[in-house]
């Protein structure tokens, strides 16, 4: 007899709890109540155990934590397609900076913000790393759609609307840290943006300011040969060996990209107890590089993957990224059993929220963690037969076959057979309003 009143249970065909590594469950129930999981147990025996405000049945479904996006900058979705085909340099320096130089504004990154917002929820991402200007109205927008954000307090030396140097970048984006402390969705770090961006003196106050506060550090970093190459001439060492000279490594930071990294670079990573954010697609289509994964995950470096700004990668998708980590890495090691389907769904979950120091609340379908949930379905011919849940996860299934998606126990969108998706509080005619708003005004900087 059901005797426990509790919020919510989910049936699923398949969950995959990522924690252990591996693991299939079967017909199984995710039991939630006040936003968090608090068991996890046969369908039967949850169904005699317990009486939920609300049952879903996903017969036809996987069920997996919910996916984290361990670095983008989700304003710049309104920057999609903006320049494409162009190399890094002459596609910040010609087009990008020059679009934020004249546009960069509250509503920009807001509206920016809440359509990436949109974008992600519909992909099963519930968290996201960012890393932009005018942080407090980026956390309006994830406030809005119900999403956890980690937001970058970015650092640079040059002005922008923004801000007028690396000192008012700083007040400017603790002063927004102020403004949502308390938020339960929110959370913080320093964000110096690049090491050719950021001077000795800055990456100090950067430091400190991280120790005082407990805040973590996201950082671009050995994103291209040029960087390298630059550092060596002006600082004689590569960027990493200046940043722990300096005492910026250390487990708190997560240094996005990393194409760059040798075998040097990688010991570094590894002693120091860094993460990196691997980018895959945004890499390739910049022509930046590949990272070297398979060597950090083999000296323990924790990897994470994230799909960069929609104005560099086109697409906030993790299901192509977790696919094109896996696949590159088997490309360019010539061993098909490196990143396997496993790993590289641990790097999009379990891997990001470690790199966030969150790993003890999302990441994973485990007793006493948050209820951050993504239900995937399989049904449609394209996606059949299935074999193996966690490689069908990996190489067969897309975002497009998200079902539903809880953010603390919250259902925040949810997607029918052949229909539009719904979302808890975000309204399509308000998305509308915005890309025409904003395609008209940066339409001039395109390549």
């Amino acid at each position: 007899m059901s005797n426990i009143e509790i919020d919510l249970v989910i049936e699923a065909r398949w969950v995959l709890p990522v924690i252990p590594h591996g693991q299939v469950l079967e017909r199984v129930s995710v039991v939630v109540n006040d936003g968090a999981i608090i068991e996890v147990l046969p369908i039967e025996q949850a169904r005699q155990k317990y009486s939920p405000a609300q049952r879903i049945e996903l017969s036809e479904h996987i069920l997996i934590p919910g996916l984290i996006n361990l670095h983008t900058h989700a304003a710049m979705t309104l920057m999609r397609g903006l320049a494409d085909d162009v190399p890094l340099m002459p596609w910040l320096s010609e087009h990008i900076w020059p679009a934020e130089k004249q546009l960069i504004s509250p509503r920009l990154v807001r509206d920016g913000t809440l359509l990436g917002c949109a974008e992600m929820l519909a992909g099963g991402i519930t968290c996201f790393n960012d890393m932009y200007f005018y942080p407090h109205a980026t956390a309006e927008a994830a406030i809005q759609s119900g999403m956890r954000a980690n937001l970058g307090l970015v650092v640079l030396e040059f002005p922008l609307p923004y801000a007028n140097d690396a000192d008012d970048y700083l007040q400017k984006g603790l002063e927004a840290r102020d403004s949502w402390r308390g938020q339960p969705l929110l959370s913080s770090s320093l964000a110096p943006h690049a090491p050719y961006t950021v001077s000795n003196h800055t990456f100090e106050k950067v430091m400190t300011y991280a120790e005082q506060l407990g805040l973590g550090i996201h950082i671009h970093l050995h994103e291209t040969q040029e960087e390298i190459r630059q550092s060596i001439e002006q600082y004689g060492v590569r960027p990493l060996r200046r940043l722990a000279d300096l005492g910026i490594l250390g487990p708190n930071l997560v240094a996005a990209h990393c194409t760059c990294a040798d075998e040097a670079d990688i010991k570094i990573l590894a002693e120091y107890g860094c993460h990196v954010a691997h980018c895959p697609t945004s890499n390739l289509k910049l022509a930046s590089g590949i990272a070297p994964v398979a060597a950090m995950v083999s000296k323990h470096v924790n990897v994470g993957i994230g799909t960069d700004g929609a104005a560099s990668n086109n697409r906030l998708d993790m299901f192509a990224e977790m696919r094109m980590a896996a696949l590159l890495a088997k490309g360019i090691t010539g061993d098909a059993t490196v990143v396997s389907a496993a790993e590289a769904l641990q790097m999009a979950t379990i891997n990001g929220a470690r790199a966030l120091g969150m790993d003890d609340k999302i990441g994973s379908i485990e007793i006493g963690k948050l209820a951050d949930l993504t239900a995937v379905k399989i049904s449609s011919p394209e996606t059949l037969p299935c074999f193996d849940p966690i490689s069908h996860l990996v190489y067969v299934l897309g975002r497009e076959h998200v079902s539903h998606v809880w953010v603390a126990g919250d259902l925040r969108y949810q997607k029918h057979d052949d229909q539009n998706g719904v979302y808890a509080s975000i309204e399509p005619a308000e998305l509308k309003e915005i890309t025409s708003l904003w395609q008209v005004k940066l339409n001039q900087f395109k390549a």
